[in-house]
């Protein structure tokens, strides 16, 4: 039953990370105002090192799960944001009035892929997540 809040939903690739994050700020910053979703075109599991920046930042993830639209059944959306360029492409239409938006973030596992130190690893995770607050913290007056 929704409660009137607008529901948002961050889609991306695998809804293990950007995605994930996103939904976890919205919660964090704006759960008063907006309903928070997030899912992937598939899934590929909750990225530790997401779970792991965003507990840095004062917000907990790791009972969030991945998963895919089709999971979250016949939810109307108000807003959907893609949150990279595969899920832009791939995006599912959406019934109704729902609102679609692109907000391309870059992507931490393939950032870190490269790195010589878990260190180095986390602080693109660690970019990515503050990229994405920034976003959200506009959320819901930019629509």
């Amino acid at each position: 039953m929704n409660d009137g809040r607008p529901r948002v939903l961050f889609l991306c690739t695998g809804n293990s990370c950007r995605s994930q994050m996103a939904e976890g700020w919205a919660r964090h910053l704006h759960g008063d105002r907006i309903e928070a979703f997030s899912a992937g075109i598939e899934t590929h599991g909750l990225n530790p090192r997401a779970v792991r920046v965003m507990a840095e930042a004062g917000v907990d993830i790791s009972a969030q799960r991945s998963k895919t639209v089709a999971d979250l059944g016949s939810i109307g959306f108000d807003l959907v944001v893609t949150v990279c360029g595969h899920a832009r492409e791939h995006c599912p239409l959406f019934p109704g009035r729902t609102r679609v938006v692109h907000a391309g973030f870059d992507d931490p596992p393939r950032l870190a892929a490269g790195a010589a130190t878990e260190e180095e690893a986390l602080a693109h995770y660690r970019r990515v997540r503050d990229e994405i607050r920034a976003f959200v913290e506009d959320l819901p007056p930019r629509w």
